[in-house]
């Protein structure tokens, strides 16, 4: 109540002084500038009593949004950065594993491939030895045949020069050593 009271007074006071002015050009009229100045101090308080909280809370709810959304960012972006690193990492390691998988193919398969020649070159080493020993079996066979064969045409060319016949038994024995005589001069020989 004293404001209205003092605010009374002074608008009086600064009509009574408009009023002993001349009117003129440019004048200054102070009743005016106290209702001008009386008017802002109004509202500036009614502005302050309901208004500067709400709307210094909402300003400071929106720099706090603004600074989390800035800080979610900055976070968004190291994380970002964290995830291309850790992506790179893992291409490099799974890189460097198929790089060690295909080397440890390439080695099982050489090493495979050689077991497989070394196996085939032992099969046809075999065959050969076994070839061999058919074909001294082979020769020997035929040498054995081959030799009675002979001591049979020698036993018979032998008869007839002799013009007589000799026991079965004691032509071969006799053939026999001839051939065996004659082998063991042509090994020597």
């Amino acid at each position: 109540m004293g404001l209205f009271a003092g605010a009374s007074v002074t608008i009086g006071e600064a009509a009574r002084l408009s009023a002993a002015e001349p009117a003129g050009g440019l004048t200054i009229n102070l009743f005016w500038i106290i209702v001008a100045a009386a008017n802002f101090i109004l509202f500036y308080a009614i502005f302050q009593a309901f208004f500067a909280k709400p709307i210094a809370r909402m300003l400071a709810d929106r720099r706090a949004r603004i600074e989390q959304g800035l800080a979610d960012a900055e976070a968004a972006r190291q994380e970002r950065e964290a995830s291309a690193a850790e992506r790179a990492e893992t291409l490099a390691t799974a890189r460097r594993e198929a790089k060690e998988i295909l080397d440890r193919a390439q080695k099982v398969a050489q090493e495979s491939r050689d077991a497989d020649i070394a196996a085939t070159r032992e099969e046809l080493e075999r065959l050969r030895v076994r070839a061999a020993a058919e074909i001294e079996a082979e020769k020997q066979r035929a040498l054995t045949e081959l030799r009675a064969e002979v001591a049979d045409l020698a036993l018979a060319a032998a008869g007839r020069v002799v013009g007589e016949t000799m026991s079965d038994d004691r032509q071969r024995r006799l053939v026999e050593e001839f051939l065996h005589e004659t082998a063991d001069k042509g090994l020597k020989g």
